[in-house]
């Protein structure tokens, strides 16, 4: 037992990563508004991760380096390097900065329910108390710089998220056999489409690729360390992905339609299955939003060192100074409840137009023998990596319909 427990590392920092508010809001409006028929897109979205993840890992270890610090490297062109350069910065750094007050805000959602809402006011502004709380926990792992720690917190984390969002789902008694056939029997209609792509693009998240391979290089320094982090993976992502399909579960039991978000999910099981259920539903919003806090401004420090060629040291002032920004940023935001509508429409477009970029990138690091060796990737990877690509390609063409609002679907 305690060899497993050795072996588990940065898989489920990703998968807090891609557990977020965000994740747990979409699963709701897909359970609540097509049950279990859209299970399939989950375990699309797993599979799809896996792969991926899989080759961020792989290329983490064999090379020692991060992506970004790769595609410094490997992409010749100065045209094409510092394009791409711009837009990994502006889709993971401006977008975490962004993202964090979301992250912040779903962890202050889940703790409202369980310590009420306290607010202070300040100079004409009703400051909300929790905010700085869940801030503060996530600065102080940040600062202390010990890799070790924030792995155990996170891990931590991440099992009381699980529990949480499981205990709920089995707390509305589903239809195990309903559940299956949603997993393994894809129905699709014009009106989920959508739903389907927000889904997988909730799940395959372009920050995550800079984040593993950056963590797999802190925990594993051997190429025969490759097993471990390959099983760390698939376990991760699997319980990540379950977590997701949990959520779903838990909104299908819901008849009301008024549901638009995780705190509506609470207030919609209440009279159904009672307190209980509201209360653990509150402790896993909790647990995904100060997880996805934590992880945004380290993968957007670790991503900003790569593409500037700075020492990615969890201690240096340059990485520390990054992190800071962005929790400052997030904290700010949803402390005061404001929304950079502007910013986040442009992180959306960056985002969108970044995963097939990287996606694309990876594939084609992953096929050079002169960085991977024998470690390269085989047929078999490969003819997943390309389908892969092909799904991130119409994700990016619905953000950005999404954001531009042109009529594409």
């Amino acid at each position: 037992m305690k060899n497993i427990f050795k072996n588990i590392g940065p898989g489920p920092l990703v998968a807090a990563a891609f557990i977020g508010p965000g994740t747990v809001t979409v699963c709701t409006l897909a359970g609540v508004g097509f049950g279990y028929s859209l299970l399939w897109a989950m375990l699309l979205s797993i599979i799809a991760t896996i792969v991926l993840q899989e080759m961020s890992a792989r290329l983490g270890i064999i090379t020692q380096q991060g992506v970004s610090q790769i595609i410094r490297t490997e992409i010749k062109s100065p045209i094409l390097k510092w394009f791409t350069i711009v837009l990994i910065l502006s889709a993971i750094v401006v977008g975490n900065a962004a993202y964090e007050a979301g992250n912040i805000s779903g962890g202050v959602l889940g703790l409202q329910t369980i310590v009420g809402n306290p607010n202070i006011e300040i100079a004409g502004f009703s400051l909300n108390v929790l905010s700085v709380v869940i801030g503060a926990i996530a600065f102080v792992l940040l600062y202390i710089g010990n890799y070790k720690l924030l792995e155990k917190v996170l891990i931590g984390l991440v099992t009381l998220m699980s529990l949480a969002f499981l205990i709920t789902a089995i707390i509305t008694k589903p239809d195990i056999i309903e559940i299956f056939k949603g997993i393994f029997v894809p129905k699709f209609s014009n009106d989920s489409i959508l739903t389907v792509i927000g889904l997988i693009g909730t799940t395959v998240v372009p920050y995550n690729l800079f984040l593993h391979a950056a963590l797999v290089k802190e925990k594993w320094h051997k190429v025969s360390d490759l097993k471990h982090a390959r099983k760390d993976t698939v376990i991760a992502i699997v319980l990540g992905g379950s977590v997701s399909m949990c959520i779903i579960i838990s909104a299908a039991s819901i008849q009301s339609q008024d549901i638009n978000s995780a705190s509506d999910l609470a207030k919609g099981l209440e009279p159904l299955f009672g307190s209980f259920a509201t209360y653990f539903l509150a402790l896993g919003l909790f647990a995904a939003g100060i997880t996805s806090a934590i992880t945004a401004p380290l993968a957007a420090a670790y991503v900003a060192s790569g593409c500037l060629g700075w020492h990615s040291n969890l201690k240096s002032k340059k990485f520390r100074g990054v992190w800071m920004f962005i929790l400052l940023l997030g904290v700010l935001f949803s402390s005061l409840a404001i929304k950079p509508i502007d910013i986040i429409k442009f992180a959306q477009v960056a985002n969108g137009i970044l995963l097939p970029v990287i996606a694309g990138f990876l594939i084609w690091i992953m096929n050079k023998s002169s960085i991977l060796g024998t470690y390269k990737n085989n047929i078999k990877q490969n003819i997943f990596g390309f389908i892969i690509l092909g799904i991130s390609i119409l994700l990016s063409i619905a953000t950005l319909n999404k954001v531009f609002q042109l009529n594409i679907f």
